[in-house]
């Protein structure tokens, strides 16, 4: 019989500093792929759109992309949608699932607390779905190592509950499903926003309001929630 494998895309939102009102959540999304599922023409297709549309080999940021910061800090709104477009309609026609731990920083007095808030919320998400991560014979998870701290509470948790796990540290250029993992942490954590009613300028103008950003961007991806 073919081993199984799983592949986990991480990405994260927020970091291990003092709590601030405007970042009140810790976000990590994982992506999870079965490899028995093809996805080579999908990721063929947004590549071959994303250089039709003057992105080459892009790595898509979703947050910096709503917020026109960094790397599209002078583009216009007209081409920021075509690339979130391109990325949100690659995710909602694959095949995968995913899921996302949410820690309140403002319940964590300090980063002893938030790291056991995080490692527990990981590891509740872990087991409240073990029977399909018992599925696979083994598991192989992509992260970038942006962040030291999730780097070992990752390898901690997933080394506890599993026998066969393989970590990898990724470009996120090189992997559209880490690009999907950022995506999905974006649009998470503008899921809680949207529920306070507390979208920025940029993300209420990217988005027209939050009714079209519920019912046009988040319904959809979160059929895929596991």
């Amino acid at each position: 019989m073919a081993e199984k494998i799983l592949s986990v895309f991480i990405d994260e939102s927020g970091d291990f500093g003092p709590y601030d009102f405007h970042a009140l959540f810790y976000l990590v999304a994982m992506v999870l792929h079965n490899q028995d599922v093809d996805i080579s023409k999908n990721i063929d297709d947004l590549e071959n759109h994303l250089t039709n549309i003057g992105y080459k080999q892009h790595a898509i940021h979703t947050g910096p992309l709503i917020r026109r910061e960094s790397v599209y800090a002078n583009d216009l709104m007209e081409e920021r949608k075509r690339l979130f477009n391109a990325l949100f309609n690659f995710a909602r026609k694959l095949d995968f699932r995913y899921v996302c731990a949410k820690i309140r920083k403002d319940e964590c007095p300090d980063v002893i607390t938030l790291t056991a808030r995080i490692s527990k919320a990981i590891a509740g998400i872990l087991k409240d779905h073990q029977n399909f991560w018992e599925q696979f014979n083994r598991i192989i998870i992509y992260y970038d190592n942006g962040q030291i701290e999730l780097t070992k509470i990752l390898t901690s948790v997933f080394n506890t509950l599993y026998a066969h796990v393989e970590f990898r540290k990724v470009k996120p250029v090189d992997y559209k499903l880490f690009q999907a993992a950022d995506l999905i942490c974006t649009m998470e954590l503008l899921a809680e926003k949207a529920e306070s009613n507390s979208f920025s300028r940029s993300e209420q103008e990217f988005f027209c309001s939050v009714r079209d950003f519920k019912k046009n961007y988040l319904k959809p991806l979160l059929k895929k929630h596991l």
